[in-house]
């Protein structure tokens, strides 16, 4: 481990020390190991060293343990309690994880995670230390906590005040939520359904709890219908507020995930009308359902369940409520419980799932991993070298050492998240790749999987787009700059929009190209560098106009309030006055004719042969970088990842270091004079051509609806091994 040469070696190397720790073993295992763990000058080992002395079962480890639950270092404080889990129950260890369950945040929810699994097996001595904790407790939302932990702990004693606090009206609201909740999850006893009938016959948000806890209560899994045909595919993303109309696309953390959700499950159940492959495939094994399950409330929820049951063939959208408001991805973890739940109602009203893909590795995932492990539902995984990417970035750059690893850590959950990819990796049923530059090496230097190694386990799958949004939206723009031959100009509400942004500038930038950018306000997507980068370069400012799409401007999250204030800060004059236009989250047909507006431009307000920016630290493909390129406009994107496998350097766009601002300032210009030059027609409908050839969402359709007929055959021939056994 301190030998190891980057950060990433080093977590990888902890599996090493875990296995040497359980074969050698004894107290001289245990001192060296607590030695380490309280070294803060390498807290990547001290953390390595806290999960290996879980390993070593001897009475001291326990004792090195349950001090590291009170040390001072919360990375130790809650490590700790994640390695406690896999280590028989220690009810004088209980106390100090419940302190943790009140603290809340990450923490707590390893601590709570650790304590549902001694529950299963010491269910009275976990239930009555939670119930003594509870009393000491007047906090509600600590109080809230303990009580949704209390829920997850079988037997009489959760039960019994479980239903005392559901009951209770001089609980507050969030305490008695969690009781109720809790309540949906045990055997229903006339007792129990009498409380949670009583309380569903209400009105309010207590009763749309309730409702749904009658509904986890009485209804079991729903079986296929006899007359229902082809697959039924579940997919997920929790972080974002995902409608039909994509309205939410680019507020908090409403990314290009979401767009590619809607999209892809639409041309899952639509097939490809250009592809003979539907034809030639049985009907009972095309896809012809598609569950999109994102965050709402309990109201949400408990409204689309109807749709989810139906057996009609189409796109479902569900809803899994996320109590209170809603919060940044990375202080997500903390709702696991109501994630799983929520997951968990759905798969079962859909009766028969044959398939759910995860991506990311986040609350979601990690929440819909144990819904489909339970419920026997396979796993597609979508493998994404991520944090494993910015881990890398980060040590090539200083900013992460073995010296401040765990103190980062605690906010950015790295370990945590790249065991998660790693599990996931290893128990999917099959695994999705970007394609990337040498990918193989890739996947193997950062994440650690050998892809040659069981090539029939992984498949590469570009993502795409949907053309015809573009082509729309080209051809209104088109109309509307006189060309094209149409004499009609195109209005609308999205142009008619924009035309008014536009008409805020000064007069004197009207008729400069744009440099457009759509996305989340978020660091990792680098909109506050890109405004830093645009307002420092004089020369760069007075060729162009920047316009950012994205962000909630009216009720900013912390992340995107962050990326405000940086931005206000790069520009401390007028804003508008300046030439940059905020233009909020717009939806997706709204965005994509704005990016054909700043191909062809706006008569009197913008000029044509503008450009588009992608300051982003890190992209795994690029959704909205492909829509650009299929409008036309020449791309700057960041030189790693997946944009360099599609961006053609100088002809279709420019790859650049994007956390070098000189380097972002020259593409742009660099893309600028693409645009006008005289080969600028031609490279534009060479990144049309290549888009609309190989990006398209009906050919990501195609291909992930073999492999989700090939993990739906795998694992019916898996039934029936094990019904004829």
């Amino acid at each position: 481990m301190r030998d190891a040469g980057s950060i990433l070696e080093g977590i990888r190397s902890a599996d090493d020390l875990t296995v040497a720790a359980s074969r050698d073993g004894g107290t001289r295992a245990v001192r060296l190991l607590a030695q380490a763990a309280n070294d803060t000058s390498d807290q990547l080992t001290a953390i390595a060293a806290v999960h290996s002395l879980a390993q070593v079962f001897d009475e001291s480890a326990d004792e090195v343990l349950i001090g590291l639950l009170s040390h001072e270092q919360l990375y130790l404080r809650e490590h700790a309690a994640w390695a406690f889990g896999a280590r028989l129950p220690r009810f004088d260890a209980i106390a100090g994880l419940a302190a943790m369950v009140i603290a809340g945040g990450f923490s707590g929810m390893l601590a709570q995670r650790t304590l549902e699994q001694w529950g299963s097996s010491a269910p009275d001595h976990v239930g009555l230390s939670l119930e003594g904790a509870v009393l000491g407790v007047d906090d509600a939302s600590a109080r809230a906590r303990l009580v949704e932990t209390i829920g997850l702990i079988p037997g009489r004693i959760p039960e019994r005040l479980l239903r005392r606090i559901a009951a209770d009206t001089d609980e507050a609201t969030e305490v008695r939520s969690a009781a109720i909740a809790g309540l949906g999850d045990r055997d229903p006893t006339d007792a129990v359904t009498r409380i949670v009938t009583g309380l569903a016959n209400g009105t309010g948000e207590l009763a749309d709890v309730a409702r749904l806890a009658l509904l986890d209560l009485t209804a079991g899994v729903n079986p296929r219908a006899p007359w229902s045909q082809g697959l039924t595919i579940a997919q997920l993303f929790l972080h974002a507020d995902i409608d039909r109309a994509l309205s939410q696309v680019g507020a908090g953390d409403n990314g290009g995930i979401a767009t590619l959700l809607v999209r892809l499950g639409d041309a899952l159940v639509a097939g490809d009308p250009a592809s003979d492959v539907r034809a030639a495939v049985d009907r009972d094994q095309q896809v012809s359902r598609v569950l999109t399950l994102s965050r709402g409330s309990s109201a949400d929820a408990l409204a689309c369940l109807s749709e989810v049951g139906s057996t009609l063939s189409g796109h479902a959208f569900a809803s899994v409520p996320f109590p209170g408001e809603p919060v940044p991805l990375a202080e997500a973890w903390p709702r696991r419980v109501s994630a799983q739940r929520g997951i968990r109602r759905v798969l079962r009203a859909a009766g028969s799932v044959d398939a759910i893909h995860l991506r990311m590795a986040d609350i979601g995932t990690l929440a819909a991993t144990t819904v489909a492990r339970e419920l026997e539902i396979p796993v597609v995984f979508t493998v994404a070298p991520d944090p494993h990417g910015v881990i890398h970035s980060l040590d090539a750059s200083g900013t992460l050492t073995r010296a401040n690893f765990g103190s980062i850590d605690e906010r950015e959950h790295f370990w945590f998240r790249a065991r998660l990819v790693q599990r996931l990796a290893a128990d999917a049923a099959h695994t999705v790749l970007f394609p990337r530059a040498d990918l193989g090496r890739t996947m193997r230097d950062l994440v650690g999987i050998d892809i040659a190694a069981h090539p029939e386990r992984h498949s590469v799958v570009a993502e795409g787009i949907d053309i015809g949004v573009i082509e729309s939206a080209c051809a209104d723009a088109r109309a509307a700059a006189g060309q094209g031959g149409s004499e009609v100009p195109a209005t609308g509400t999205a142009f008619e929009t924009l035309d008014a942004l536009l008409s805020a500038l000064p007069e004197s930038r009207r008729m400069l190209p744009l440099a457009i950018t759509v996305g989340r306000l978020h660091r990792v997507k680098g909109m506050a560098t890109l405004v830093e980068t645009w307002a420092a370069d004089e020369e760069l400012r007075t060729r162009c106009n920047l316009l950012i799409i994205g962000g909630d401007l009216e009720n900013p999250s912390t992340d995107e309030r962050e990326q405000l204030d940086r931005i206000t800060a790069a520009l401390p004059g007028d804003v508008g006055s300046s030439g940059l236009i905020l233009a909020g989250h717009r939806a997706n047909d709204t965005a994509a004719r704005w990016l054909a507006a700043a191909r062809f431009g706006r008569p009197g307000l913008a000029a044509p042969h503008g450009v588009y920016v992608c300051a982003s630290m890190k992209e795994e493909f690029g959704i909205a970088l492909l829509e650009a390129m299929a409008t036309g406009l020449p791309v700057v994107a960041p030189a790693a990842g997946g944009p360099a496998t599609y961006v053609e350097q100088g002809v279709t766009g420019f790859l650049v270091d994007t956390s070098d601002r000189t380097a972002l300032a020259t593409g742009i210009s660099d893309a600028l004079d693409a645009a006008v030059g005289p080969f600028g027609p031609e490279n534009a409908q060479r990144a049309s051509d290549m888009v609309a050839g190989t990006f398209t969402i009906q050919g990501m359709a195609t291909t992930l609806a073999t492999v989700y007929r090939d993990v739906a055959g795998a694992n019916e021939v898996i039934d029936w091994a094990f019904s004829t056994s």
